[in-house]
């Protein structure tokens, strides 16, 4: 049995509204599909993609992590 749900399913938009080269929002992370007429799409759909965010989240900040581990700070010398 499906959950009721009593509060409307909240837009993800956080206005920065830029794609990044695979389409993906650079603000909320969502597809131009997932991102076009979701006020239209029945809540089931929106529930399903707002699970897809937080798993496309914790993805980018493990890569946003490795790639930190792995950038070598600039060494600076003091040569006086």
């Amino acid at each position: 049995m499906d959950q009721l749900e009593l509060f409307d399913i909240a837009n993800p938009c956080i206005g920065v509204c830029q794609s990044n080269n695979r389409g993906y929002c650079l603000g909320c992370l969502r597809s131009r599909d997932e991102r076009f007429n979701w006020h239209l799409k029945p809540d089931n759909e929106r529930a399903h993609i707002l699970r897809l965010l937080v798993q496309r989240r914790l993805r980018l900040k493990q890569r946003q992590q490795k790639d930190e581990a792995t950038t070598v700070a600039p060494v600076t010398l003091d040569l006086f």
